[in-house]
């Protein structure tokens, strides 16, 4: 596709992402990336199919594989349902193999029910339906769990991708909706350009890209550069984010960036892109690519001789396998870490720690290592949670009543949606609650080395925007090869 039809569509698709046209500058500011902020340096459960298509969509019964709370004569209330929407199959796909665990786990420790607010001892069930990796088929699913399942409440995750079409349907159908692992901004620009915008329904917890641009700039502070700028970003929701935000902040803090047009998903040559990084000099390198496409950017800049002295690189480089692609040259690309076995947290549903949730995910998957989505047993912790201070569950509103007095510990770290919304922008770095709808959890930055146990493994470099947290940081960084 000519370079123009490429800027024509990512300004439609921005447009459909924001509701109008919004500058870098602008949404810097609105991003919160200016001035202060940018100068941080089963159980026994049952598996039956589900209702409607044939396409490998499940429901997930919990049996009794776990202790309750509850005695033999306990008042039993109807079954409960929650509905699971994953990227199971597609371009990121990655994300949707944590989540298998993550609904197994869930079910286990469920087990034969729970006693929700009302006294009652509920089972529950958990539907889970495949986006396949595309938008519209999330969107599409989500109603199909809505109007066909009859679930209680809908989980989500993976990417905006995934997220931002299941919420908006949510919330368009009045259904709760919890949901993680989208950047906070995104999420809430689904509605429009305007960052005041609240929803009924849906509410989400995950971190947000003023704590990227905190962390990514600590990194390559560590390593002396001529701090000109290799900017890859995609044509899609996480891509029309990160271009609204990143130029702009690049700008404040000094950088000289280099950035051709958004690259669309899928694309097998970057030649002309990587001809412009030469030419100009660019010793850094930043984007966000789905795993394809990274491996396809990464080995034809090598071929073409273009070597960054640190390249930082989104959503692909969360999982192993998209370093292990590339071979030897993977070693010592960086990126955001947004959850690692050495967290300090304990999930409140298994009483694991983010070590021992890690351990049995690598045991259960014939020795697989650890992925950041595991983060994604977050907003199972937190339905279970919250259906245990709902007084009425046939009452949405009473769910959501309870969602907003959400107060917990989960194995992503604290969330607290009873914290007042600090004023903004520019928008507080670190944990908070940030957005009447949004807690948001901790990010540190982190250098893929040379491993021991694995080909390669992730190191903590950085915790710029979480201070205090009590994330260890295992090293300083250390420049490309």
């Amino acid at each position: 596709m000519a370079d123009t039809d490429r800027n024509n569509r990512g300004e439609e698709e921005k447009r459909l992402l924001t509701g109008k046209e919004v500058s870098r500058r602008d949404f810097l500011k609105m991003a919160g990336v200016a001035g202060a902020a940018v100068g941080l340096a089963g159980g026994l459960g049952g598996l039956v199919a589900a209702c409607g298509d044939d396409d490998g969509d499940t429901t997930t019964t919990a049996g009794g594989g776990t202790e309750t709370s509850v005695t033999a004569g306990e008042e039993m209330g109807r079954e409960i349902k929650l509905g699971f929407v994953s990227p199971l199959t597609g371009g990121i796909a990655s994300f949707g193999v944590p989540d298998q665990y993550c609904v197994d786990r869930a079910k286990e420790a469920i087990g034969d029910g729970i006693v929700c607010g009302d006294g009652k001892k509920h089972p529950v069930s958990i539907v889970v339906k495949d986006s396949q990796s595309d938008t519209a088929r999330a969107a599409a699913v989500t109603g199909d769990l809505v109007n066909n399942d009859q679930v209680d409440i809908v989980l989500t995750a993976s990417t905006p991708d995934t997220v931002a079409p299941v919420a908006s349907q949510c919330e368009a159908l009045a259904k709760p909706c919890l949901s993680n692992d989208c950047p906070w901004q995104p999420y809430v620009l689904r509605a429009g350009s305007d960052f005041s915008a609240t929803f009924q329904w849906t509410y989400h917890c995950f971190w947000g890209l003023e704590d990227m641009v905190a962390n990514y700039l600590d990194m390559w502070a560590q390593v002396p550069t001529n701090k000109k700028i290799a900017v890859m970003f995609s044509n899609d929701a996480d891509g029309l984010a990160y271009d609204g935000t990143w130029p702009g902040a690049l700008e404040e803090a000094g950088y000289a960036a280099t950035k051709p047009s958004l690259f669309q998903l899928g694309t097998e040559n970057f030649q002309s892109q990587i001809g412009e990084f030469k030419k100009d000099g660019c010793e850094l390198a930043i984007g966000v690519f789905i795993p394809p496409d990274f491996t396809s950017f990464w080995t034809q800049c090598k071929q073409q001789g273009f070597n960054p002295k640190l390249a930082s690189f989104a959503k692909a480089l969360l999982f192993p396998e998209s370093v292990q692609s590339v071979g030897e040259i993977g070693n010592g690309l960086t990126t955001e870490v947004w959850w690692t076995p050495t967290h300090p947290f304990t999930s409140p549903l298994t009483g694991e720690t983010c070590q021992q949730f890690a351990d049995e995910f690598t045991k259960r998957n014939n020795g697989a290592q650890w992925t950041q989505p595991l983060l994604h047993f977050l907003v199972f912790e937190w339905a279970v949670d919250v259906l245990q201070r709902t007084t009425d569950v046939d009452d949405k509103n009473a769910i959501i009543e309870a969602t907003k007095a959400t107060k917990m510990e989960t194995i992503g770290g604290h969330i607290d949606f009873t914290e007042p919304v600090p004023a903004g922008p520019p928008f507080q770095v670190g944990p908070c609650h940030i957005h009447p709808n949004v807690y948001k959890t901790p990010q540190v930055g982190g250098q893929w080395r040379t491993g021991t146990d694995y080909p390669y493994e992730l190191v903590v470099v950085t915790d710029a925007a979480a201070k205090g947290v009590g994330i260890p940081v295992a090293d300083k960084v250390q420049p490309l090869a």
